[in-house]
């Protein structure tokens, strides 16, 4: 078994691995590998042509191609260690990981901090509890995305798009540019799920038809499929009898959510956040086992790559930080908790002893308002209030606390979110 010694690991060659691995050796990490499970680096945005990536990062419109090579290109000129096709095995609370390649057979490789960058995965079929028989042509919106941009082949000529995330969306246009057929979209709820802007240049402009509290029933076919049987659903999100109708098809896109991939920290039982499928993070997106840090979509599933990267850049000069220090014992915490009108918020925690004169809290609202006002409460008392004319869900919202308001001690901080007026 093949033995090494890193100062810096990151798992995962995707936005996130990137601009960490960029900014740690940036930050003075001698030491930086990344270990990437596929046969490039890039992760999903090697797949994504269509542009809209990076207007925060670098102020113009780039496709997802784009934005990873710019980091590419950074990370080769900072002679950062890259290993390709290589799957990491385990991971533990010591910071010793277990990987294999075909070049290097099996590795143990003992690092002085980690970042996990494994990005997110796709629910299936089987997740959201779709009845019918398996046959071909039931694919998630990201495979259909991968075979369509990277493989060149079309897996259908009339689809159905089960749920309106961002992927879903933007698939639909690319397959009517493709020539195929898109029946409709069908939601579940009853508000969708992606960002407005998808929802008018991929839909809109395309008359492509959105069906709000309706879903998928039943899956027809064989070895093939062909057609779906959609009906509405009620308040409780169950099919109501009567109103199912079958439409002929061929291709039937799973665009139904993402889960952060956290097989890894689950192994080694690392706190996790219920509301995000991510772990819990502090200002520096250190996790509960010191050392070992998370940032981007595993923490939890962000709009923009832009703010993927940022996160990735905190985790390292956090990692950075960490190695740096002779004092590794932690000073203690204060909690962030999501209030009235936020389902999460990202990060979860401060350490007492933060240095950082400002930290990021990412979170989404649980229902449409227009004209609210976002505050942070420490004991009563509003430390932080911002006003937007509109918080939707399926939009992220950032909003940038001064630390030097905060008052001393390890109060938490509560985050919500009203409508003026309330």
């Amino acid at each position: 078994m093949k033995k090494l010694q890193m100062d810096l690991v990151v798992i995962g060659g995707g936005p996130a691995g990137l601009a960490a691995a960029a900014e740690a050796k940036r930050q003075g990490v001698d030491r930086v590998c990344i270990l990437e499970r596929d046969f490039e680096l890039g992760g999903i945005l090697q797949q994504c042509i269509h542009d809209g990536f990076g207007l925060h990062r670098f102020g113009e419109r780039l496709t997802g191609c784009a934005y990873a090579e710019a980091f590419i290109r950074e990370v080769k000129a900072l002679d950062i260690e890259v290993k390709l096709n290589t799957i990491v095995l385990e991971l533990t609370p010591e910071k010793m990981i277990y990987a294999m390649n075909e070049a290097d057979g099996l590795m143990q490789i003992q690092a002085g901090a980690v970042i996990l960058a494994m990005g997110c995965r796709e629910r299936t079929r089987s997740q959201v509890f779709i009845w019918g028989s398996r046959p071909s042509g039931v694919l998630t919106a990201g495979a259909v995305q991968r075979y369509i941009n990277m493989e060149g082949y079309l897996p259908g000529k009339k689809a159905v798009i089960l749920g309106s995330g961002d992927i879903g969306l933007i698939m639909a246009r690319r397959m009517i540019w493709e020539g195929m057929e898109v029946e409709g979209v069908y939601e579940v709820m009853d508000a969708p799920g992606g960002l407005t802007r998808n929802l008018v240049q991929c839909l809109h402009d395309y008359q492509i038809p959105l069906h709000l509290s309706m879903t998928v029933v039943k899956i027809h076919g064989n070895k093939r499929l062909t057609g779906v049987t959609v009906a509405k659903v009620d308040k409780d999100r169950k099919p109501i009898a009567g109103t199912e109708r079958f439409i002929a098809c061929d291709l039937l896109v799973l665009s139904v959510g993402l889960i952060p991939e956290n097989e890894l920290s689950r192994q080694i039982a690392m706190e996790m956040d219920p509301r995000t499928k991510g772990p819990l993070v502090d200002e520096a997106f250190m996790t509960s086992i010191p050392g070992i840090f998370a940032a981007g979509n595993v923490v939890t599933v962000y709009d923009l790559v832009d703010d993927v990267s940022v996160t990735a850049e905190v985790a390292a000069r956090g990692a950075a930080a960490y190695l740096r220090s002779e004092k590794k014992e932690l000073a203690g915490y204060r909690k962030i908790e999501p209030g009235d009108g936020v389902s999460f918020v990202v990060p979860q925690r401060m350490r007492i002893d933060a240095v950082a004169e400002e930290i990021s809290l990412y979170y989404r609202v649980k229902a449409r308002m227009e004209q609210v006002v976002a505050e942070a409460i420490v004991e009563g008392d509003v430390v932080f209030a911002k006003k937007h004319p509109v918080a939707l869900p399926p939009e992220m919202i950032t909003e940038r606390l001064k630390t030097e308001k905060l008052p001393e001690g390890s109060q938490a901080i509560q985050l919500k979110v009203r409508e003026v007026g309330q």
